[in-house]
């Protein structure tokens, strides 16, 4: 018992610091823009935000603990029945879902929502307990690309992946395309703000593109034999066909041109004040003021482009000065051999 007990607490400790991580949000343009801009009109946002928070601090606690390690541990048979069955309140998530339990009986939570909760919540128990899948499985099948960075766009696909900030773009986009293919008529004019949404829900990423790499990725792009151009394109490549991807439902050319303008303006903050990010949460990006110049740039972008075609060569022409500027700056660094360092 007091083998299962020391274990319970490490777990507890490891998931306390593993949830700080959440604060990132506070500091992610899509959070800022509904806090700010839409304010009580963003509750959906919020819901949004919410349910995807809640799914990835659901994950089963004892996958924490490496299998290897867990298998070499003098546990007896009943001391790992009872760490199975008491792990999962270690996570404050399943008191929350069973105090939600006891408000659903006094009528103050319906049993809809709570039943929608608790189901997501299993399912990303369930998915996380689950065996990590072989190498070459579904999560390395990425798409080909023509060219020599094909690998390099490849892995920074699967980083991007990896970061929450797309899933909520995806689900705004999919929730429009419900709309759209089962709702009443949606009016043109309302494509374009959603479009708009969808790309600030990525744009904090594109502030650190280099913030899921850490210290040893960085170190391995100063050995590879590309200019510092070649790299930014290879994380810009991703990028943009992930926002197009989610803009396809909506404005996809408008979406493109608000993009390109995003990562224009993110060059800056990934270059010069790197951040180290978290896999699976919000990405926080610069700070607010910075965030907010870019998210009023993304606008001006998207709905320039979406009123005329042609406004798509100045977004263009910026992204690919802003990848010439910055992709200069990091060579600079490179040869004086002080790779940039995550902060």
């Amino acid at each position: 018992m007091a083998r299962t007990a020391a274990i319970l607490r490490a777990l507890g400790r490891a998931l306390r610091r593993d949830q700080k991580s959440i604060a990132a949000v506070v500091g992610n343009n899509f959070f800022i823009v509904t806090a700010l801009v839409l304010q009580e009109a963003g509750a959906f946002l919020y819901l949004i935000l919410g349910l995807i928070l809640l799914f990835t601090l659901s994950t089963d606690p004892l996958r924490k603990i490496p299998v290897s390690r867990l298998g070499l541990w003098p546990l007896e048979r009943r001391e790992r029945w009872m760490l199975r069955a008491a792990s999962p309140w270690v996570n404050p998530v399943t008191w929350l879902i069973g105090g939600s339990a006891v408000w659903v009986a006094r009528g103050k939570v319906t049993v809809g929502l709570w039943g929608l909760c608790a189901g997501l919540i299993a399912v990303s128990f369930v998915l996380s307990a689950l065996p990590i899948a072989p190498r070459g499985g579904l999560w390395r099948r990425m798409p080909r690309f023509p060219g020599p960075l094909n690998h390099l766009i490849r892995k920074n696909l699967r980083e991007m992946l990896s970061t929450l900030d797309f899933y909520v773009a995806l689900l705004l986009s999919l929730a429009a395309l419900a709309y759209r293919v089962w709702g009443p008529r949606l009016p043109e004019e309302a494509l374009m703000p959603l479009t708009l949404l969808v790309v600030v829900a990525l744009s904090s990423y594109a502030q650190c593109l280099f913030g899921l790499d850490g210290e040893s990725g960085l170190e391995r792009y100063r050995l590879l034999p590309v200019r510092g151009w070649q790299v930014l394109l290879a994380k810009d490549a991703a990028f943009l066909a992930l926002a197009v991807v989610v803009a396809l439902p909506l404005a996809p050319m408008a979406g493109f041109g608000a993009a390109l303008v995003a990562l224009a303006v993110g060059h800056y903050a990934t270059v010069n004040h790197q951040r180290e990010q978290v896999r699976w949460r919000f990405s926080a990006g610069a700070p607010v003021v910075e965030g907010l110049v870019q998210c009023a740039l993304i606008a001006m972008a998207g709905s320039s482009v979406g009123h005329s075609v042609w406004m798509m060569g100045p977004c263009a022409a910026a992204w690919a000065g802003s990848v010439w500027w910055y992709g200069k700056q990091w060579d600079v660094t490179d040869q004086n051999g002080n790779a940039p360092r995550s902060q």
